[in-house]
C-alpha cells in the first residue's frame, strides 16, 4: 500500500512554496510556519489574517480555479 501524501510531505518543504506562491498573489501571511506543537501531525499554521487578506486569499483561489 502506496503512504499517504499527509505522510511523505515535510511541513518545512511546504512552507517555501506555498509563501512564495501568496507572495506572488500579493498577500502575506506573517504567521505562516510549521506549527512545532505536534510534530507527527506535520501541521502548518496560517495563523490569523485580517479580513481584508481573507477576501484577498479568497479572490486569487478563485482565479487560479481552486475554489
Amino acid at each position: 500500500m502506496a503512504p499517504d501524501l499527509q505522510d511523505v510531505v515535510d511541513p518545512f518543504t511546504a512552507v517555501e512554496p506555498l509563501r512564495a506562491a501568496l507572495d506572488k498573489a500579493g498577500i502575506v501571511l506573517p504567521s505562516l510556519a510549521v506549527d512545532a506543537g505536534a510534530p507527527s501531525l506535520r501541521l502548518v499554521a496560517f495563523g490569523r489574517i485580517r479580513a481584508d487578506v481573507a477576501v484577498r486569499l479568497a479572490a486569487a483561489l478563485h482565479r487560479e480555479g481552486v475554489a
